[in-house]
């Protein structure tokens, strides 16, 4: 597969941060951006960020919400040693890979709720899918193209893919046969994700433990399309105190919004190494101070339980 400019450039593997420009980093985001960050530079490795923006038309003010994720991370130091990669800009390099499996994919008519429905036992949060147009016939294939679009399903046969985390340590599931090109015609998430990583050189995936579950689904395609398989870490996400999961409509725990309430940057840096095992309640930490005392066993597998805007 062709390489484009800026790709396996790196001296022994790379780590990454990829957002998706939906909404503004909140504190979480940023904390699992941190922790990609010192688990490369403690490393070796490069360090890359890659923008996730297969939907980039239908994101509402994609342009200057990725400028400003870009300008956060820069804030907190976060510097990336290649070019920013869109995923947007790279429907023919995702083209080529899927042409490569071929014959393993097939048509899908099955809207999400069918394969919920055809599901009978649970599989994590996932729905697993049973496989039900896959060994559909031509005429019947034909048929339902008339009242729907299909998209792309990779046959894994519900194969078992065993993977390395540096938090969770050894972690096994089923691949089931996931969507690889939606019917509106976007690449999925864990197909784009798995020929970014492989032809960018990275080795080592830090993101929240709310992917674990599809790291064997990634780890899978990255074998069938030649790919070494990634070691990853998975970091514990971050909750508010009612318990409920921060999300991108959190805006108030943004930067931004810290800083305009007072809270400067190398404080919420502060807070985060706390976080993570690395400092000490209220110690101004540096980023060359964390890299130093960087180690994943040291990472907590249970949420954060905060709420930032008591921090002012």
């Amino acid at each position: 597969m062709r390489k484009i400019e800026g790709e396996a450039r790196m001296r022994s593997g790379s780590g990454r941060f990829a957002p998706t420009p939906s909404a503004d980093l909140h504190i979480g985001n940023l904390r699992t951006a941190l922790v990609a960050w010192l688990a490369a530079r403690s490393t070796g490795r490069d360090f890359l960020i890659r923008v996730e923006d297969l939907d980039a038309p239908r994101l509402r003010d994609a342009e200057a919400i990725m400028a400003r994720q870009l300008s956060d991370l820069s804030r907190l130091g976060l510097d990336s040693d290649g070019p920013i990669l869109r995923q947007s800009e790279r429907t023919a390099v995702y083209e080529e890979a899927l042409a490569r499996l071929r014959p393993m994919v097939y048509e899908c008519f099955c809207s999400r709720k069918d394969v919920a429905e055809a599901t009978r036992a649970p599989h994590g949060t996932t729905p697993f899918y049973p496989g039900t147009c896959r060994n559909l016939s031509e005429s019947e294939k034909m048929t339902l193209r008339k009242v729907r679009q299909p998209c792309l399903r990779i046959n894994a046969s519900s194969a078992q893919m065993g993977v390395t985390d540096l938090v969770y340590g050894s972690y096994t599931g089923i691949v089931d046969d996931f969507v690889v090109r939606r019917a509106d015609g976007v690449f999925s998430y864990n197909f784009a994700v798995v020929v970014d990583d492989g032809l960018q050189g990275i080795d080592q995936v830090v993101r929240g433990d709310d992917l674990l579950e599809s790291a064997p689904r990634q780890a899978w395609l990255a074998t069938q399309l030649g790919f070494d398989v990634p070691v990853y870490c998975h970091v514990g996400l971050v909750h508010s105190p009612d318990g409920t999961r921060l999300a991108k409509r959190d805006q108030a725990v943004t930067l931004t919004r810290l800083r305009e309430a007072g809270v400067d940057t190398p404080h919420v840096l502060s807070h985060m190494a706390v976080s993570l095992r690395l400092a000490h309640d209220n110690e101004p930490v540096t980023l060359s101070d964390l890299v130093t005392r960087f180690d994943p066993a040291r990472l907590p597998k249970d949420p954060w339980y905060v709420d930032p805007m008591t921090w002012a």
